[in-house]
């Protein structure tokens, strides 16, 4: 089993524009940042499937904002949860 996490999102998303904006091969690409090239291969099909052509690309550092942003959404979404079970376990009537 692979290294889910080897790679850091900002590498994926500057290794993928490599292979995007300079039309270059993957293989080449993979050997020049010393990566596999399935690994990049990887990335690219799933860059192309969530970007669809008409869409505006972001870059890189927006592309990261925006996973951040994301992830600090889900972890307050799971607070306001566990806020709301001990809101309700509080206002319980205790005998």
């Amino acid at each position: 089993m692979g290294k889910a996490n080897a790679y850091s999102p900002e590498f994926r998303d500057e290794a993928v524009k490599h292979v995007i904006e300079s039309q270059r091969s993957i293989d080449r690409v993979a050997n020049e940042l010393g990566i596999s090239s399935e690994t990049l291969r990887n990335w690219v099909r799933k860059y192309r499937k969530e970007t669809p052509d008409d869409a505006p690309s972001l870059d890189t550092t927006e592309r990261a904002r925006l996973r951040e942003l994301e992830r600090l959404n889900r972890e307050k979404d799971m607070e306001i949860a566990f806020l709301k079970k001990a809101a309700a376990y509080f206002a319980k009537d205790r005998p």
